[in-house]
């Protein structure tokens, strides 16, 4: 459930927003001017953070927009298979999470990573 909405002409590329149910970053957006029949547009263009699929809205300049809730955390890998096991470095707890495939070659255990908890979905971000 998001904490904050946010007005689509508002948006700016690096800003974060769901689109259809998916977190999502901005990577542009067009306004268009106001007309003699109606209010300004928006043209949201947007990557999936999970999927890494592209998604375009087309919505007005006042329709109000979700913001997704974002906590960014360290852990330690302790053990790598399909999935990795992590312990987070604050509360110590131990979580399954995916593995990208562009850093599966790159992981081993004991190494530390920062994860991201994105509306209940964990995925690993970067390596430390």
């Amino acid at each position: 459930m998001p904490l904050k909405l946010v007005n689509a002409h508002e948006l700016k590329a690096g800003n974060y927003v769901i689109i259809d149910d998916a977190p999502c970053i901005v990577k542009g957006v067009d306004i268009s001017k106001t007309g003699k029949h109606g209010s300004s547009k928006a043209r949201i263009e947007a990557v999936g953070l999970i999927d890494d699929k592209k998604r375009i809205l087309i919505k007005p300049g006042s329709e109000r927009l979700p913001v997704p809730l974002i906590e960014k955390k360290r852990g330690q890998i302790l053990s790598i298979n399909q999935n990795a096991s992590i312990m987070d470095l604050e509360s110590y707890e131990t979580l399954e999470v995916k593995i990208p495939e562009e850093m599966k070659e790159n992981l081993k255990d004991g190494m530390q990573v920062e994860y991201w908890n994105i509306e209940g979905t964990k995925i690993i971000k970067r390596i430390m």
